[in-house]
């Protein structure tokens, strides 16, 4: 289409806007159980703002922006702290967890490269590991080699260890994985790495600020971060649990020397010096003025609070799946995932179920194999739940009596 010869008013062009935004997903009312997280109105606001704030700015040179370094320096400084790194750690932001997982492939691959001379690299992670490490290892020229998880869902260490040769430069461990939402074993996975002196990743994107807080709270946390010896560097997403604007995470480093190997510096052009943290050149500063106004704004009574108001929302949801026979539960969650199933599927198509929950106006996940409902459930649920569980089972009802099979549907799309 062409563009219009005559702009609109700005009341005509945010009207049009709203009247895209018509069939989305009510995600501020709870009816999202994916992709968006909303801690509430109070903290939208101080994202807006913050984000309007410095939208423009460009974090590529922060010579000119001193005030995006100081921002990226606080805010891997405290996600750093959550993790409980010492005083070497260090990190970047990124624009989210794909961007941090990419970095983390695309860094082992270059310590590899460096230190060892592999020319022909290969990652070493569980089947339940994000798609991501597969794009990166995709992007980056690396051998994936996937290794089927344990029946609790968890990754096996005993066959990711004999899969790995002289050729591996990474080793990857989640906490939680999504698909089921439990913690892989990451002690004996990071053993590996560190008998090997090779690079352990620990994708917390998803448990990153949940587990920190589910510990201050209480909760039995196995161990999982830079605590436990050979995790060479962390993913958490800010964007997620942290309840801050789309396109905040950080990935974190042991030490600055494995930093490094995730960054990029060249003066082969005619423009001088160019140098580059992560996959983005130009980055605005929005997203990252908008973490640091959140994650200040909230400090740690407020993450407390969320994250005890989500743990609540997935307790409840599971069990409410565990008093239905016609459900299975996948697995019991970690953190704040919930992933279930048919406990016969040839009696009930689960995706069909998905489906009815959409047309009351739930969006969930579909997910598979095996075919499963997975929900990633927030503060914004928190008493919600038996309204769900209303309609969950009015959906169940009307699947039971279909003779129609619904599609698996995607995580993402590329449209």
């Amino acid at each position: 289409m062409a563009l219009r010869t005559t702009g609109l008013s700005p009341a005509d062009t945010l009207r049009a806007l709203d009247d895209l935004k018509a069939d989305d997903v009510r995600w501020r009312g709870g009816r999202a159980f994916t992709l968006a997280y909303h801690g509430g109105d109070d903290v939208i606001a101080i994202a807006d703002d913050a984000y309007r704030r410095f939208s423009g700015d460009n974090a590529l040179n922060t010579d000119a922006f001193p005030s995006l370094r100081t921002i990226q320096a606080e805010v891997v400084g405290i996600v750093i702290d959550w993790l409980e790194g010492d005083s070497d750690a260090a990190g970047f932001m990124t624009s989210g967890g794909t961007e941090s997982i990419l970095l983390a492939v695309k860094g082992a691959r270059e310590r590899g490269r460096q230190e060892r001379g592999i020319t022909d690299p290969n990652v070493v992670l569980p089947a339940s590991a994000h798609a991501a490490f597969e794009k990166g290892c995709y992007y980056f020229g690396l051998e994936s080699r996937r290794i089927p998880v344990d029946t609790d869902w968890r990754a096996n260490p005993d066959a990711m260890a004999a899969a790995v040769d002289d050729n591996t430069v990474l080793i990857v461990g989640s906490a939680p994985q999504y698909p089921q939402g439990v913690i892989d074993p990451i002690p004996a996975i990071a053993s590996i790495a560190s008998e090997r002196d090779i690079n352990c990743h620990v994708d917390a994107c998803m448990g990153g600020v949940t587990l920190t807080y589910l510990a201050r709270l209480g909760h039995d946390i196995p161990p999982w971060n830079f605590t436990v010896e050979g995790v060479t560097s962390m993913s958490v997403d800010l964007h997620k649990y942290g309840y801050t604007a789309k396109g905040a995470s950080v990935i974190a480093y042991r030490n600055k020397q494995l930093r490094a190997y995730q960054t990029y510096v060249t003066d082969n052009w005619l423009g001088g010096v160019y140098g580059s943290s992560g996959i983005l050149g130009t980055k605005s500063g929005g997203p990252m003025a908008a973490a640091w106004a959140v994650m200040n704004y909230l400090g740690d009574d407020g993450y407390l609070r969320l994250t005890a108001a989500a743990r609540r929302a997935a307790e409840r949801l599971v069990d409410a799946v565990r008093a239905r026979p016609v459900l299975s539960l996948r697995a019991l969650p970690a953190t704040t995932l919930v992933t279930f199933g048919a406990a016969d599927p040839a009696a009930l198509d689960i995706f069909a179920v998905a489906d009815g929950l959409w047309r009351r106006g739930w969006y969930v996940d579909k997910q598979g194999p095996p075919p499963s409902l997975h929900l990633t459930l927030s503060a914004v649920h928190d008493g919600k739940i038996d309204n769900f569980v209303a309609d969950l089972d009015a959906s169940i009802a009307e699947a039971s009596g279909a003779a129609t099979q619904a599609n698996i549907g995607s995580y993402a799309t590329i449209e």
